[in-house]
């Protein structure tokens, strides 16, 4: 993979780009200013983005003339939208393990990962899904979808109401849902 460095202007978004990424320029570009460029933007051969639009943006925010390209020049137009569309999603599949989160973050003394849209504030990880691995949680009810049903217990209910309050007090522009999809716990 070559890297080079483009003016920021030779860099053309995709006009089409399924993703919202808005609320996440901010965190990126804290991301840039405190460990650098790791990750440059993926462009096609005619220098529009296939990954790495909210880079763009939060290059644009920091003011910044140049950033790093790769040019995936190997890839048919077909690869091209499949790759920018696999990209997003497989960032959505994965999950996090509270307790190693936890670990990690109380690990970091010097930096704060507030500025990455780590939101301790709002949500006590140490607390958010504690398990005893002898106690079953009482069961409240069941969320059912057309190939999915889900246990709920009254813990996840108030935590459910509590994240709903921390919605509501802040912009709508997304729904609840799209909301949560979104939150970084």
């Amino acid at each position: 993979m070559k890297v080079e460095e483009w003016n920021i202007e030779e860099v053309k978004p995709y006009e089409n780009n399924p993703r919202n990424n808005d609320d996440a320029v901010e965190a990126t570009a804290n991301s840039i200013k405190e460990f650098g460029w790791q990750q440059p933007i993926v462009v096609d051969k005619d220098g529009v983005i296939i990954v790495g639009h909210t880079r763009l943006k939060a290059a644009k925010k920091l003011k910044l003339k140049q950033v790093p390209v790769t040019v995936a020049e190997k890839l048919t137009d077909e690869q091209v939208k499949a790759y920018r569309l696999a990209d997003n999603k497989t960032g959505e599949l994965g999950g996090w393990d509270f307790d190693l989160l936890n670990s990690e973050l109380e690990d970091l003394t010097s930096i704060d990962m507030s500025d990455f849209g780590f939101d301790t504030d709002d949500i006590d990880i140490d607390n958010l899904f504690e398990d005893s691995e002898n106690e079953e949680k009482p069961k409240v009810d069941t969320l059912t979808w057309p190939n999915r049903s889900i246990e709920i217990s009254d813990e996840e209910v108030a935590i459910l109401e509590r994240l709903y309050s921390n919605w509501q007090g802040g912009e709508q522009a997304k729904t609840f849902v799209e909301w949560l999809g979104d939150s970084k716990i």
